[in-house]
């Protein structure tokens, strides 16, 4: 003779089973999303942290970046990271973040006596500089002065390179130096897609 449950009261095995179903659904759901931050983290993209003022006003010290890998070919006006040997120390080969002035086969001019730029003839608008001089007082009112070291003032970009400045230009080493000249695309890393970190501070980056 079987007997009878309680309608407020589960059959002891229906209940565990349902408690171990539910961890089951929670573990796999948690390794699938573990397995995709994974792929995409190492294929397509990556997380970096700005260090440093040589692209501010645009991004600031301890920003943290998403940057696309996969599939990116360097563009003008884009905000890229790179990895050079050697700069921008002897002893290091720590990765930067620089704005692309100008492609393989574009004729650049820097125009010092005017903070201006020309690519192709065109004067950029670089609304993006740092024309505050922050931390460069200085310079007065010239936000992008001729220093010694400085190479490239009129060229053309070769194949396979492109020449990089970083919008705080009083306060940034790049392809204007010898030390880091024009950069082989083998060493972008990627292009800076948004800044996420801090979360108050969250953008898109053009």
């Amino acid at each position: 003779m079987s007997q009878k449950i309680p309608e407020n009261q589960t059959e002891p095995d229906a209940a565990s089973g349902g408690w171990r179903r539910d961890v089951y659904d929670w573990l796999q759901t948690l390794a699938l999303v573990l397995v995709f931050i994974t792929i995409f983290f190492t294929f397509f993209g990556m997380v970096f942290g700005v260090s440093g003022s040589s692209m501010y006003p645009t991004l600031h010290d301890g920003d943290a970046m998403l940057i696309q890998r996969i599939g990116y070919t360097p563009q003008q006006g884009d905000v890229v990271v790179l990895k050079k040997d050697g700069f921008p120390y002897e002893d290091d080969s720590e990765a930067i973040v620089k704005r692309v002035i100008a492609v393989a086969g574009q004729t650049v001019e820097i125009d010092y006596d005017t903070n201006t730029v020309y690519v192709d003839g065109v004067a950029l608008e670089e609304d993006y500089l740092n024309f505050a001089n922050e931390g460069t007082e200085q310079y007065g009112d010239d936000y992008m002065v001729e220093r010694d070291g400085m190479v490239y003032s009129s060229f053309q970009v070769p194949e396979g390179c492109i020449f990089v400045m970083g919008d705080n230009r009083n306060g940034s080493t790049d392809s204007r130096y010898a030390s880091l000249g024009m950069v082989d695309t083998r060493y972008v890393l990627g292009k800076a897609v948004c800044v996420f970190f801090p979360f108050s501070d969250a953008r898109w980056l053009s």
